[in-house]
């Protein structure tokens, strides 16, 4: 049975765990090649992200870079072009987290949560979106928002403003994609089962996941499947959107009660 990616190429940025990881898996799941990336020194998990890509019925590799920095995403770019032949798919997911008020946020902090949440975002839409369309016959992108990309969070300042970001910037690189049959998403996941969550405190991680109505976290199989549906023909109508992955927390008042 065909898979929905069969016979396509693109990349994931931070895939080497979390939700990087498992888009890259359930992109090689459905048939497609995929270019995983993320640090220099995460090369050990990235090679067994691409592990689990061809286990996984994909084709993989593994391209170090900084999403920081505008050479890295033009390699990064370039080096599926040389392995598959094209670009038609990719997904911005690479990002870090601030948990600090706005009083205590320092600029070196600011400016590491933009560089590579916001500038790393764009900086990789550039790249796509210029090859993608030098190639002619579309592609599509998703950007990896958050929750915190919808409404704002206390103690989390510089990631919410970051990630409001990301969704300005994904309706924008839409229309601006549109001509040459670029779609664009973002994706706005809540609390997701990642080590960026459960390294936090316990107190913490009820916090973050309070304005769930589904009281879980998620699994970040469950926001892969969304993204791969996104780049998919299936959702060939669909551009400009920030999809809520987000347990309800958008839906209105939720009632208190603890996280498992």
């Amino acid at each position: 049975m065909a898979g929905l990616m069969d016979g396509r190429a693109g990349l994931v940025t931070g895939a080497a765990g979390g939700i990087g990881r498992a888009t890259a898996i359930a992109f090689g799941r459905e048939g497609a090649a995929v270019v995983v990336n993320d640090l220099e020194d995460r090369r050990d998990d990235g090679d067994e992200t691409v592990r689990l890509v061809e286990a996984a019925g994909g084709r993989a590799a593994f391209v170090a870079g900084d999403v920081r920095r505008a050479a890295d995403h033009e390699a990064l770019v370039g080096a599926v072009v040389d392995a598959y032949g094209r670009l038609d798919f990719a997904h911005n997911n690479a990002g870090v987290e601030l948990s600090e008020t706005l009083a205590d946020t320092t600029e070196a902090q600011w400016d590491l949560i933009m560089d590579v949440n916001l500038k790393g975002v764009w900086l990789g839409l550039r790249a796509q979106m210029t090859q993608m369309a030098a190639q002619g016959g579309g592609g599509a992108i998703v950007n990896t928002a958050s929750l915190a990309g919808l409404i704002g969070a206390p103690a989390l300042g510089a990631y919410v403003a970051s990630k409001h970001g990301v969704n300005g910037l994904t309706k924008t690189a839409a229309i601006e994609g549109a001509p040459h049959e670029i779609r664009v998403n973002a994706v706005c996941p809540a609390a997701i089962a990642t080590a960026m969550i459960l390294q936090q405190p316990y107190e913490r991680r009820q916090e973050l996941a309070s304005p769930q109505a589904l009281k879980r976290f998620g699994r970040p199989e469950e926001v892969a499947d969304a993204v791969v549906w996104l780049c998919s023909d299936r959702a060939s109508f669909v551009t400009g959107t920030a999809m809520p992955i987000d347990a309800g927390s958008t839906a209105g008042i939720v009632l208190p009660g603890e996280v498992t």
